[in-house]
């Protein structure tokens, strides 16, 4: 018997899984769940969209006292054995027909907090998915040997005596602590306040032994004497011949939206309290203006219990709850430089550097009293962010509260998780996909047991079991990296919002560029602004400028603006390197020459063979040479090869004027290196980018070229900085492009001394250029957020993207249920570079894309008819390929 069937089959009878019905009122259970509460509530981890709901097993006696709320177990469902988690116990069922047992109880470590639990079925709710996809992305799979490490008896002196000689941190280079050489201690306890500052004689293995919880003991054993365990259910009916109870309305749970103070998740909560789903975050296409006052930073808006949308919000209170936002004496923590949070003297002084920003200050005492605020922080030109962000955290921990810090990439991570490390010690991990399976769980389990109470990660990290959070900081949210690649393709920071409004927790959206989705929920009045000055502004940024910007230059370099390098710029560049600076080139594309066109009607050249775009690679031998330059400039390749399948092209003739010549079209990082080279001759010449990007280069004069997002930092700052190619970034089709070109040419003028000297190849008149030349994000964000508004684009509407065949979306729409104000765009193509919604087996097919585009006010009720649509879907059993996101990085 299918899933499907045994849930449309069940003994309550029929039911819908597009319209359930409301959930019963779940009360607070004792610490402990005992028999008097014989049934188990689970949410398998199944794929239909139809089956995400919870069901109800019988538990029996000898599982009773590991199967608490929140563990994994193993049960039942269709005579196959289903992964799923325990959500609560009961007394009784609602179903009235037979029970099916709970099959096991896979380790008795409770890894589903309740606070998880509500931001994982906001999560599902926003994005028209469903949680059991959520909770593949929130929980890391259980590592078995991880989880028993520390939870050794006392009584054996073999495992104490192996143990006790690595009882010390293993520091790695860098000064990071070494987690993964550390096994990790027990949970700790409710009112441990020197966990990042435990002495080493309190990390032996005795010690960790001792500070153990029990059940992570019985869990091992748990493992083997439940794993044959048989029998009957307690009603005396056989389990294999019982079917498991759908709980009526069981998705159609309520996220309660409460400030304050979250309970201890992992061992307070027998049930884990589930509530109506959030709508999405964002703001609404009416905007408005708001005007910071001196003190309006100094305390959050206070999220409304009434908002679906935490952007929608346009309460411009300055006060919070102060019993929901003080910290107690129970909760604080302390590090290697601890100062207490009632002293704004000492951090003021400690951090001296937030005082360059208005309200700087004032958002750093708001943090160390506990209160949630909410602002959008765009950092000065050559600022240490990752120190900055360290000491946001270390003000919010010696608050009392917990931190997740989230970045780009493992070269962010680390630099910002060494900073962390070097105020907080061992309270502050690094969260990352690129870990291997036991180091990545060592790690998570530590932030679960509340040993960590600092977390820095990449995009996962944003679902970290973090105790009382009180501050989540993401860097650079317009980077795509954030973008989840998995279903249900949630955003970093759409899913941070939704946390942060939940908890009442701070949050920060931090960056030298500023994304129209922060400028959004500024302009809401959900968060507030944390800017500089102009003129300490005007004091950190270098000089910048573009080429023929003035008609005295113009004079002076009449061809300025139609070369790739002009006379300024390479003038510039000796004049650095004999001062004994360095130089960085900005390039945004990697290769040899990654793109060629005909030279007489400027067609782009393809592969006859795929119709693959042609490129001169610079791992051919004979690439250096393959161009030889014709007349008026022109370059005509010898050999190119297609990019897509590798075939060289020896005798190319364009299709359309059958011309042999060819030119290039873009020239990568590897040709702009060998022409400076020739350009610069003795000078070192540095690559960074692809599989080989540099961490850091030392001082000293050099050119360093590199891609897009590979920029490596120099001491001391560059002297001058050549940003090439700027039609490359803005000519690209796509709705962010001009947004993408900003952040990429600030991160890499913020590498740059003050007095040295930024050079744009772009066009002047342009507003991107004028914004990097006036070193103003924040306006540039408004005039982006102005041109989406007007033409109904994301951040100001809602969008749905479902992508598939014409039979498989007309399906899905057919049994959606849209309001008569949602706009129905396409069908249109997949736009360039886009994955198909189909897995490696699947036979190529003709794939479409329909947009819904729908109010903000209106995208709550859009995801639940699309949800819903997809739970119907389900029940046919169509194999036809869909996919469907709400408000994808990438339209078409």
């Amino acid at each position: 018997m299918t899933g499907t069937q045994q849930f449309s089959t069940g003994a309550s009878g029929t039911e819908s899984p597009s319209e359930p019905d409301a959930p019963a009122v779940v009360g607070t259970a004792p610490s402990v769940v005992g028999a008097a509460r014989p049934i188990a509530r689970v949410l398998p981890l199944l794929e239909p969209a139809h089956l995400d709901r919870d069901f109800d097993y019988v538990v029996p006696p000898e599982l009773d006292e590991i199967a608490q709320p929140g563990v994994r177990v193993r049960v039942r469902f269709s005579g196959r054995l289903i992964d799923g988690y325990l959500l609560e116990r009961l007394e009784r069922s609602a179903h009235t027909g037979k029970l099916v047992r709970l099959e096991r109880v896979v380790s008795g470590e409770r890894v589903l907090t309740p606070e998880i639990l509500k931001l994982v079925t906001a999560v599902a709710a926003r994005y028209a998915g469903t949680r059991a996809d959520v909770l593949r992305l929130a929980i890391p799979p259980r590592h078995a040997k991880v989880e028993t490490e520390g939870t050794e008896k006392p009584e054996k002196p073999k495992r104490t005596t192996k143990k006790s000689t690595a009882v010390d941190p293993v520091t790695a280079p860098g000064g990071v602590v070494d987690l993964d050489a550390i096994a990790p201690a027990g949970p700790a306890q409710p009112g441990d306040a020197a966990a990042a500052s435990v002495s080493a004689a309190h990390r032996t293995a005795d010690c960790i032994a001792a500070q153990a919880d029990p059940r992570d003991v019985e869990a091992a054993s748990a493992d083997s004497d439940t794993a044959a365990t048989g029998g009957l259910t307690e009603g005396g009916v056989p389990g294999d011949a019982a079917d498991p109870a759908p709980v009526a309305g069981a998705a159609a749970v309520e996220v309660s939206a409460v400030v304050g103070t979250i309970a201890d998740p992992a061992r307070d909560g027998d049930v884990l309290t589930r509530g109506e789903p959030v709508a999405g975050t964002g703001s609404e296409q009416v905007r408005t203006s708001t005007t910071v006052e001196s003190a309006s930073i100094e305390a959050a808006v206070a999220p409304a219990d009434t908002a679906d949308d935490p952007a929608e919000q346009h309460d411009r209170s300055a006060g919070v709850d102060e019993t929901d936002a003080t910290p107690t004496a129970s909760n604080s923590t302390t590090g290697p430089s601890a100062v207490s949070a009632a002293s704004p003297q000492s951090w003021v002084s400690e951090f001296a550097e937030w005082g360059r920003y208005a309200h700087g200050h004032s958002f750093l005492g708001a943090l160390a009293a506990g209160r949630g605020p909410r602002a959008g922080w765009q950092a000065l030109p050559g600022e240490d962010w990752a120190k900055r962000l360290a000491e946001l955290a270390a003000v919010t921990v010696r608050g009392g509260r917990g931190a997740v810090i989230m970045v780009p990439d493992q070269r962010d991570l680390d630099r910002v998780l060494a900073e962390c490390v070097a105020l907080m010690g061992e309270s502050a991990v690094g969260l990352a996909a690129g870990l291997g399976p036991s180091a990545r769980y060592r790690r998570w389990l530590s932030v679960l047991r509340g040993q960590a109470k600092v977390v820095v990660g990449t995009r996962s990290a944003v679902f970290s079991p973090v105790r009382d959070l009180g501050l989540i900081a993401i860097w650079d949210d317009g980077d795509d990296t954030f973008a989840e690649p998995r279903s249900p393709y949630p955003h970093a920071r759409e899913v941070a919002m939704l946390r942060a409004h939940e908890t009442g927790a701070a949050f920060v959206a931090g960056g030298f560029a500023r994304t129209a989705e922060v400028q959004a929920i500024v302009e809401s009045g959900w968060a507030h602004d944390l800017l500089a000055d102009r003129a300490v502004v005007r004091q950190a940024m270098p000089r910048i400028t573009a080429p023929g910007d003035t008609d005295a230059a113009l004079e002076r370099d009449p061809i300025a603006q139609a070369i790739r390098i002009p006379a300024v710029a390479f003038m510039e560049a000796r004049k650095a390197l004999k001062a004994g600076g360095a130089v960085l080139v900005q390039v945004p594309r990697r290769g040899y020459i990654p793109a060629l066109s005909c030279a007489k009607c400027r067609t782009p050249a393809r592969c006859r063979h795929c119709n693959g775009p042609l490129a001169l690679p610079d791992s051919a031998p004979a690439s250096r040479g393959a161009l030889r330059t014709g007349r008026e400039g022109v370059a005509e390749a010898q050999s190119p090869a297609c990019r897509w399948c590798g075939i060289t092209e020896a005798a190319f003739r364009c299709g359309s004027c059958g011309s042999r010549a060819l030119r290039a079209v873009v020239i990568g990082a590897s040709r702009t290196a060998e022409e400076l080279g020739r350009a610069f001759p003795g000078v070192p010449v540095r690559g960074s980018g692809g599989s080989a990007i540099l961490d850091s280069v030392p001082e000293g004069p050099q050119v360093v070229v590199s891609t897009i997002g590979a920029e490596p930092p120099v001491p001391g700052g560059y002297a001058v900085a050549m940003l090439l190619d700027g039609w490359a970034l803005l000519g690209r089709a796509d709705l962010r492009a001009a947004e993408d070109a900003l952040r990429r040419w600030m991160s890499a003028a913020a590498l740059v001394r003050s007095d040295g000297r930024v050079i744009v190849m772009a066009d002047a008149g342009l507003p991107t250029v004028q914004a990097l030349v006036r070193w103003d994000p924040v306006w540039h964000a408004g005039f982006e957020l102005d041109q989406r508004v007007e033409v109904r684009f994301p951040p100001a509407v809602r969008f749905a993207a479902i992508d598939g065949t014409s039979d498989s979306i007309a399906e899905l729409l057919g049994e959606a249920k849209l309001s008569g104000d949602v706009e129905v765009l396409g069908p249109v193509p997949l736009p360039p570079g886009a994955r198909k919604p189909f897995s490696s087996g699947d036979s190529p097919a003709e794939v479409e894309r329909m947009i819904l585009r729908a109010d903000r006010s209106g995208g709550a009720a859009l995801s639940r008819a699309l949800t819903a649509a997809q739970a119907i879907r389900s029940t046919h059993r169509s194999d036809a390929p869909l996919r469907v996101q709400i408000d994808p990085i990438d339209i078409g």
